[in-house]
């Protein structure tokens, strides 16, 4: 399997290139690309681990020969969040390079499986479906916004309230990536009945709040690298298991799927060899995760509308 990492010499490419260096099948390609004039360097420095994936670097006008007969993609490329941003705040600058991108894999590996890191992924993604509709090669079971860094959060912070092992914590976590539109299923925890309603309405909200957490705790430094990296990885990985026909193999993801709720909504996916061939029913919710549900619907609406719109209007610039 080929994998190439956009975006691979920043905060987030470099780990998250490692963990995958570390992690793909053997005889497996890693490709990075990043505009970095480094990056080939970043590749140097990971082929000297000693595990049977070749890596190569990419910078410049190179993206196309990184992107060639790549299985999957993975997009950490953007600007980060300072202290004081929203996700939405990003929303200007990323929105063109996401764009850029995609198009570029559209043109290249058509076929490949598109995973977007890049934020706001509620509006990158709607960009990167518009911009594979106006080249005729859009697969919305190929395209994925990459969400479980919520997931890995709320694994981390249910095991800790419930003094139970990390590891094994299963948390479902639906809707969007930011804000008030990430709704963890904390109701469906095994063991959660202990806790009680105003605690879940506050790990729900630290959950919501975490990408902060880790801005203001950074003092401007950065924002959440190495979890996200550890979170694309598994997510890279995942998508790959069900690619070489591995059965069984489920994450959650942001995808357009059946539009129940949302058109791209966020929820459990099981991978087959096409990308993801169905999503998993979210099951039953507590009152308060259905009134959250119903008060997230119009916001993430509103993230996808406004992905929509520019990808539409950058299509037609370009």
């Amino acid at each position: 399997m080929k994998v190439a990492v956009l975006g691979a010499a920043g905060g987030i490419g470099q780990p998250l290139s490692m963990i995958l260096k570390h992690n793909l099948p053997k005889g497996s390609s890693l490709s990075l690309y990043d505009v970095a004039p480094f990056t080939p360097g970043v590749a140097k420095d990971l082929s000297h681990i000693p595990t049977d994936v070749c890596v190569s670097g990419f910078t410049g006008d190179d993206l196309p020969k990184a992107l060639e007969g790549a299985d999957v993609v993975v997009i950490p490329a953007g600007v980060a969040r300072k202290p004081g941003m929203t996700r939405d705040d990003l929303f200007n600058i990323n929105a063109g390079i996401i764009a850029n991108l995609v198009k570029n894999c559209a043109e290249v590996c058509p076929k490949a499986c598109i995973c977007i890191i890049t934020n706001p992924v509620n509006s990158t993604v709607p960009i990167a479906a518009e911009v594979l509709k106006a080249k005729g090669v859009y697969d919305p079971h190929r395209l994925f916004g990459v969400t479980v860094l919520d997931v890995l959060r709320s694994e981390t912070f249910l095991g800790e309230e419930l003094g139970v092992s990390k590891e094994t914590m299963k948390v479902p976590v639906i809707g969007g990536h930011s804000g008030t539109t990430i709704l963890p299923l904390i109701s469906q925890v095994i063991g959660s009945e202990v806790i009680s309603d105003d605690r879940i309405a506050e790990l729900t909200v630290r959950i919501q709040n975490a990408g902060t957490e880790v801005v203001e705790a950074k003092a401007g430094a950065g924002s959440a690298t190495l979890s996200m990296a550890a979170a694309g990885a598994r997510f890279a990985l995942k998508v790959l298991r069900g690619l070489m026909g591995e059965p069984g193999v489920c994450e959650y993801g942001y995808t357009e799927g059946d539009g129940k709720y949302t058109r791209f909504f966020a929820q459990g996916l099981v991978f087959g060899k096409n990308g993801w061939e169905r999503t998993l029913d979210i099951g039953e919710l507590s009152a308060y995760e259905q009134k959250c549900l119903d008060e997230l619907i119009p916001v993430l609406n509103g993230n996808i509308e406004k992905g929509v719109a520019f990808g539409k209007d950058w299509v037609s610039k370009n």
